[in-house]
């Protein structure tokens, strides 16, 4: 069947060549280490510190195959079952306002199919978008790491409500609520290593509706650690693993126990990239969770810089 791709944007990023000034104040071994910065796609989900040069448009086209094998309980215990499946498609764009400040976009579509005691369900849209401004609070110098800070936005642009019921959640996109956010982005060069980590911290919006129900939604946390290992020709192996954390909901003025949602994933990858386009081919799997899905992922991304 061909599936039509749509234009989107979702949560990724970018790691461009950095052109670094060297002082004359500065060691030899120390301005070689400044120097290198090879180009990479960088990790799937962890961010990256160094922001696109002034007037730099990049995009980045995720392309997202997720399998459901089952689902963590309250207990954290895993059970097997059910069939699942969701093709996404991401695309993430950076725009450089300044050398040190750059405002970032993403959307997705979706396709979600399941099938439950021989009955299958298929639906497709846009799920949640995001807007980012990020900026540099320090360039990499000596021991010292690149530090960017970010604020974000979630815009509840995917279907949260009013939902099939012959479509068994299929046409469940977003959760419906308006999630500001900040965060801290770590980048840490150590030849032939690159080293990422960041922590972001967002808080919902009270008071949003889904089917009346007045929902609030528990601020959560996102925070990941990557590191890049660099090959000669342009290629580099990645390894990734990410955290969330999130507490209970609230229905109608009462919490709603044992609904908080926890997992963690962890990620491999391989890449190859020049100087004008980086692409990367990884694998991505939940390893424990609470009340959440088990998936295995094979995400293709590629960036390329106007």
């Amino acid at each position: 069947m061909l599936r039509r791709i749509l234009v989107l944007l979702s949560i990724g990023f970018v790691i461009l060549s950095l052109n670094t000034t060297v002082t004359a104040e500065e060691a030899p071994g120390s301005a070689a280490q400044e120097e290198w910065g090879p180009p990479s796609a960088g990790p799937i989900t962890t961010w990256t510190a160094p922001l696109c040069e002034k007037g730099k448009f990049v995009i980045q086209p995720f392309f997202f195959y997720n399998r459901t094998k089952g689902e963590f309980d309250a207990d954290g215990k895993y059970h097997g079952g059910g069939k699942a499946q969701q093709y996404q498609e991401q695309l993430f764009m950076q725009y450089g306002i300044t050398d040190m400040l750059e405002i970032d976009g993403q959307v997705v579509y979706q396709q979600n199919y399941v099938k439950q005691d021989g009955v299958n369900a298929h639906a497709q849209g846009f799920g949640d978008s995001y807007l980012f401004l990020r900026y540099c609070a320090l360039e990499e110098k000596g021991l010292l790491p690149h530090i960017t800070g970010l604020i974000q936005l979630k815009v509840p642009t995917g279907k949260s409500e009013h939902l099939d019921p012959d479509k068994m959640e299929t046409d469940s996109m977003g959760t419906g609520s308006w999630d500001p956010g900040f965060g801290i982005t770590l980048t840490k060069k150590l030849k032939p290593f690159i080293f990422h980590a960041d922590a972001v911290y967002s808080f919902p919006q009270g008071g949003t509706r889904i089917d009346e129900v007045k929902t609030r939604y528990a601020s959560y946390l996102n925070y990941d650690f990557g590191v890049e290992y660099f090959l000669p020709k342009g290629f580099n192996l990645l390894l990734e693993v990410n955290n969330f954390l999130q507490g209970d909901q609230w229905q109608d003025g009462a919490r709603v126990p044992a609904s908080d949602t926890r997992y963690l994933t962890v990620c491999p990858g391989i890449g190859w990239s020049n100087d004008k386009m980086q692409f990367l081919l990884a694998y991505q799997r939940t390893l424990w969770g609470v009340n959440s899905d088990a998936n295995d992922s094979v995400i293709l991304t590629g960036v390329y810089t106007f």
